[in-house]
């Protein structure tokens, strides 16, 4: 039994970094760090507006255009399945995928407000998604990263490309945010702190090595990457940061994680705000790594 018990704390050093976490080693059911309150529904749609030029990017790079139909994984309350249908176009078809029904009702509503009529969202896990037609491309922002078996999932979701056809996707690295900081002290604690929330609930908050492997092991042509860092003076940086650790105080607690040494959360964003004028430094958020790769036309028929 000991040596079984030193086997499983290894383990979930490998996994987590060396950071204990009660229930870091729990299953691939893990409960979703962000949660689906209406408070995180408007957090998403606000780091959306700041994100949405990245992704934009990314998708125009992988070929993205006219007439296409997509899959958006993991679409939350819509903004990635939104910028993909302005791409394609009226022509086009954008699919969303959401498991949480409170998000998809919000996406609907809002795609309606849009305006956009070239959307529809279904419910299903991103490992169970079927289609009966191909696809031109999948896209997703921000969702391999809760996935356990990401290159199941790649594999998976190939088959529903097209030969010459397009999986694209954005995911995060927190690594440049903790070097960017490292003279932040209070920047520094709050971006440690909602990193190691990520990890001890089962995400992976650093997704360049990760995303590479996962296409070549899907069997798919290693991918073109790159990464890029929002950074600034205005606002929102600071707001982000808050919004962030509002969302996952309930994880945080429920790993025993304390914020105490963040202080007053009335006054976060104000000493955020200070400590970047203080030490004359921009604020920065989490690392894009933008990653796309073409099915081969080779591919046998699907």
């Amino acid at each position: 039994m000991e040596t079984a018990r030193r086997r499983v704390d290894a383990d979930r050093k490998s996994k987590h970094g060396n950071i204990p976490c009660d229930m870091a080693a729990s299953s691939s059911t893990s409960q979703y760090v962000l949660g689906s309150t209406d408070a995180e529904q408007e957090r998403l749609i606000r780091q959306a507006a700041r994100l949405g030029p990245y992704t934009e990017r990314l998708f125009r790079d992988a070929g993205m255009g006219p007439g296409q139909r997509v899959l958006d994984m993991g679409s939350g309350v819509g903004d990635v399945a939104m910028l993909a249908a302005r791409l394609v176009g009226p022509s086009g078809e954008i699919v969303g995928v959401e498991r949480d029904v409170r998000s998809i009702a919000r996406a609907r509503a809002r795609v309606a407000e849009a305006g956009l009529h070239n959307v529809t969202f279904v419910q299903s896990d991103v490992s169970q998604v079927t289609s009966g037609a191909p696809f031109d491309a999948v896209v997703g922002r921000c969702i391999l990263q809760f996935l356990p078996d990401a290159v199941a999932v790649m594999r998976s979701l190939s088959r529903l490309v097209r030969p010459g056809g397009v999986l694209a996707f954005h995911e995060p690295t927190w690594s440049p945010l903790l070097l960017l900081t490292a003279q932040l002290p209070l920047w520094s604690a709050c971006a440690s702190l909602i990193r190691k929330t990520f990890q001890c609930s089962g995400a992976n908050p650093d997704m360049e090595l990760v995303l590479f492997r996962a296409f070549k092991e899907a069997g798919l042509p290693a991918p073109n990457m790159w990464m890029e860092i929002p950074m600034g003076d205005d606002a929102f940086f600071a707001g982000w940061v808050c919004d962030l650790l509002s969302s996952v105080r309930p994880q945080m607690q429920r790993h025993n994680l304390s914020c105490e040494a963040l202080g007053n959360f009335e006054t976060l964003r104000e000493r955020l705000d200070a400590e970047l004028v203080a030490l004359k430094s921009p604020g920065a958020c989490i690392g894009l790594v933008g990653a796309w790769s073409r099915v081969p036309a080779s591919s046998a028929p699907r």
